[in-house]
């Protein structure tokens, strides 16, 4: 069988090596690039149509990209510190 116990082919390796490659590749940008230079090639081959939009009557932004809290109650008034008074404030 080509595929190993983890689900990629036997020839990539263990699996953690992969990781570890697509988490470096990514930090440093490779993916980036390549998608630039994928997109200017084909741009200079006329086959991007630059007039495609993308709104949100097409996409909905998740409700924590508006602003709303993720999760619990809504915040509370500031509890009173309790302890020993600071004398220098006084």
């Amino acid at each position: 069988m080509p595929w190993g116990a983890n689900g990629s082919p036997e020839r990539y390796g263990p699996w953690k090596t992969c990781y570890e490659r697509f988490r470096a590749w990514t930090a440093d940008g490779m993916w980036v690039s390549i998608k630039q230079t994928l997109m200017a090639e084909a741009d200079r081959r006329g086959e991007l149509d630059w007039n495609s939009q993308i709104d949100s009557t097409i996409v909905r932004a998740h409700q924590h990209a508006a602003g709303a809290r993720k999760g619990g109650s809504p915040p509370s008034s500031p509890k009173p510190r309790r302890g020993w008074a600071d004398p220098a404030a006084g």
